[in-house]
């Protein structure tokens, strides 16, 4: 059964103490959403509410599903229960409103014949009563690299050129499913409005333990630190399932490339 158990570190790389025991484990009897575990979670501070909101995939007989806690030491979480209805995962919040609303990024799934899982993007006032659904990403079509399925990855980073996106693409091939990582960049003070996607992804399964594990050919990122000071973006990822792996970037470098790549247009 899945559950989160914490990992402290003094420099974010080296002499990690993890919790003994799981630092968040599922509550069935009160939260029947979590039967089978809770999972994948992306956590953002929210400097209005003085605390961390942490948005992690409940899983149950109904299906995967957003659900909530809240907590400022990653010790005692204050569970907030689902906010949005199966199937629906890979979500977080920005950190910041817009408008006096919290916006959430989120991956529903429809179950139509031909149907893509995209990238969608909810408002609340509240973080529980949401609206003003809209498709964000499309997953593209045919033979690209985030055909048929895409996923936020970790939470939406802040920059002076706009909320850096990275997200997970998803590509089925007969000897199976490949995730990789692309970028995307969103209006500061509108984040419905894209403006730039990057064609091309820019990290795939290629170490060993990428390529084999309990999944195989899987990197897949849920969370992102962004040292001011250096400009250095560190971004965490499971491999394979099976571990956890350390990606490192200037963020000025990062922002540069996707600045070469074009503004949104209907991908065939």
């Amino acid at each position: 059964m899945s559950h989160l158990t914490a990992a402290r570190s003094n420099d974010g790389i080296s002499g990690w103490r993890i919790d003994a025991q799981p630092t968040l484990s599922a509550e069935p009897e009160q939260y029947p959403e979590e039967l089978w575990g809770v999972e994948d979670a992306r956590i953002v501070r929210l400097e209005n509410l003085g605390c961390f909101a942490v948005t992690y995939t409940a899983y149950s007989r109904a299906g995967p599903l957003v659900a909530l806690a809240m907590t400022d030491d990653f010790r005692t979480f204050e569970r907030h229960g689902s906010i949005m209805s199966p199937e629906d995962k890979d979500a977080a919040f920005f950190p910041r409103q817009f408008g006096g609303r919290w916006a959430l990024i989120h991956r529903p799934v429809p179950h139509a014949a031909g149907a893509k899982a995209n990238m969608w993007l909810s408002f609340s006032p509240d973080l529980h009563n949401w609206g003003d659904h809209t498709v964000l990403l499309e997953a593209r079509d045919g033979a690209w690299w985030d055909a048929g399925k895409i996923g936020l990855s970790p939470p939406p980073i802040e920059t002076a050129d706009g909320w850096l996106v990275i997200y997970h693409g998803v590509r089925n091939t007969p000897a199976g499913a490949i995730y990789r990582v692309g970028l995307a960049l969103l209006d500061l003070e509108d984040p419905r409005r894209v403006l730039r996607r990057g064609d091309e992804w820019v990290v795939g399964p290629r170490a060993t333990y990428e390529i084999t594990g309990d999944i195989p050919n899987v990197v897949f990122p849920c969370g992102a630190v962004l040292d001011r000071a250096t400009d250095e973006l560190r971004l965490y990822y499971g491999a394979a399932d099976t571990c956890v792996g350390l990606l490192t970037a200037q963020i000025g470098d990062v922002l540069d490339w996707l600045h070469t790549q074009p503004a949104p247009a209907a991908y065939a």
